[in-house]
């Protein structure tokens, strides 16, 4: 599943878009302002942002350009009316990866989000996100939003592995590996230990570890409902 941020003062469209990409399988988040904006890209991990140029406090390219030197790297796709061809070499400049009119075709803005989406996972990114979550495996460090979270390496392998498997079960022997990949005996409780002190650093930030009975753990976002 996808996490999108859009970016779109007009609440009729906004609702409607939103509602029609979460029928595709995607989870959507809407600022209407570019301050809104910027809070939530750097409160949460997003996959991809749709971006409206017309905002009501500031100017959707100056609001792009904050993110890029933020170092927030997540594909945008600009979405708006203005069809000057300035308009669009600025949007594309400031750090935009894709730029479609309005009025647009549903079918064509998914398609462009999909091409955006695999372009990126084709660029081998190192980073995995869940929720607020991010997380490095080349450089083995998590991050809440641009906090960076304090793990040991132990608690770091935990949370990769169950990272590799988002929201879906990861059995205790695929976790015991990752924490403990040269150690020939663990104690019973070791993994356990682990768990729960990475829980708690979790649970800080709105994400906790769930573990569910001769099955394994599970990744969630607190306050969430999740069917078994």
């Amino acid at each position: 599943m996808s996490r999108l941020l859009l970016v779109e003062d007009d609440s009729a469209l906004a609702a409607g878009l939103a509602a029609a990409l979460a029928c595709d399988g995607s989870q959507v988040d809407v600022a209407d302002s570019g301050q809104e904006a910027l809070r939530l890209a750097r409160s949460a991990a997003y996959d991809a942002c749709i971006l409206d140029l017309g905002l009501p406090d500031r100017d959707g390219v100056a609001v792009l350009r904050e993110m890029r030197q933020s170092a927030i790297g997540f594909p945008v796709l600009i979405l708006t009316a203005r069809d000057a061809i300035g308009d669009r070499i600025g949007g594309l400049d400031a750090g935009a990866d894709d730029y479609l009119m309005k009025p647009f075709d549903l079918g064509e803005l998914e398609a462009r989000l999909r091409a955006l989406l695999r372009r990126r996972d084709a660029d081998g990114t190192p980073w995995r996100r869940f929720g607020p979550l991010r997380f490095d495996a080349e450089g083995c460090a998590a991050f809440a939003g641009e906090e960076p979270l304090e793990l040991t390496r132990r608690e770091a392998g935990v949370l990769e592995c169950l990272m590799r498997r988002p929201g879906r079960i990861v059995t205790r022997e695929a976790i015991l590996a990752a924490a403990f990949p040269s150690d020939s005996e663990v104690a019973p409780n070791a993994l356990e230990v682990q768990v729960s002190r990475l829980r708690r650093k979790l649970e800080a930030v709105g994400v906790t570890v769930r573990a569910l009975r001769g099955l394994g753990y599970r990744l969630e976002e607190s306050g969430r409902d999740v069917l078994e």
